[in-house]
């Protein structure tokens, strides 16, 4: 199945231990690129639809969703939902922010899925009609390896890997890379690792810089810097609908986010 086209690209943001700021680095990450520019699509895989929450969208209010897309009762264009344009960085021109939203009727979703044939799929095929208007569409999958996460992974060029420095943090991540080996070997043989961020870093624990380290050991991942420092802003944002780049946007979770947008932005794949 042909890939999207060469200037869209499509990162899943995954990790299937819950609370490890997957939703808050999404919306974090879409709004610093939307910031310089750039053209963002945030795809709500999660029946949670927290990104959805966070994004200051009411899931309860939506005609159409992600789940009306996968069960192809609807298009993507059909769901997708315009954000507040952030205001952009220096010289840059104004960027687009979208957002593909979720609601509780996604976990219905993944029940039909099973039944179908090219299940891994539905989410690809989707989002090809639709994500040659941006430059990158960033999808925040639900925390588990079911498959919702195998498409949002099949849909995907890269994969981002949220992480908390805690000590059971960092013990899934062995699990999702096995994960996306067997998706390199059934559905998506070019899907990269882009490697991990740390986030919630409290660098005076030794805690932290350990598991940093482990995870560069144990499992040969690169773990972005800078490290995404703890903060009461980033844990504040989602509740007002707006991220922490726009809640507290001289924080230093705020630049940390900014920073590795430009990272992301830069590589070429």
């Amino acid at each position: 199945m042909p890939h999207f086209v060469a200037m869209t690209r499509v990162v899943a943001i995954a990790n299937q231990k819950g609370g490890v700021a997957k939703t808050t680095s999404t919306h974090a990450l879409g709004v610093a690129m939307a910031e310089r520019g750039k053209r963002i699509l945030l795809v709500d895989l999660d029946p949670q639809a927290s990104l959805t929450w966070a994004c200051g969208v009411d899931p309860d209010a939506l005609q159409v969703s992600i789940h009306d897309v996968l069960l192809k009762r609807a298009t993507a264009t059909d769901a997708i939902v315009a954000l507040p344009t952030p205001k952009p960085v220096k010289d840059d021109k104004v960027g687009v922010l979208h957002l593909l939203p979720s609601t509780i009727d996604l976990a219905g979703a993944e029940l039909n899925l099973l039944t179908k044939t090219g299940r891994e799929y539905v989410l690809r095929k989707a989002l090809s009609k639709a994500a040659d208007r941006y430059d990158r569409v960033l999808i925040d999958c639900p925390p588990s390896l079911g498959i919702l996460t195998i498409n949002g992974l099949t849909a995907a060029d890269d994969v981002l890997i949220p992480l908390q420095c805690e000590s059971l943090s960092q013990r899934g991540v062995g699990q999702l890379l096995e994960t996306i080996e067997d998706v390199r070997d059934y559905t998506n043989d070019d899907l990269q690792v882009i490697g991990a961020i740390a986030t919630m870093f409290d660098g005076r624990t030794k805690l932290a810089h350990q598991v940093v380290e482990q995870v560069r050991r144990t499992y040969d991942v690169t773990v972005l810097e800078p490290f995404v420092p703890k903060s009461v802003k980033v844990a504040e944002a989602p509740a007002r609908g707006r991220s922490v780049l726009t809640h507290a946007p001289k924080s230093r979770s705020a630049q940390a986010y900014r920073e590795l947008a430009v990272q992301l932005l830069g590589r070429k794949g």
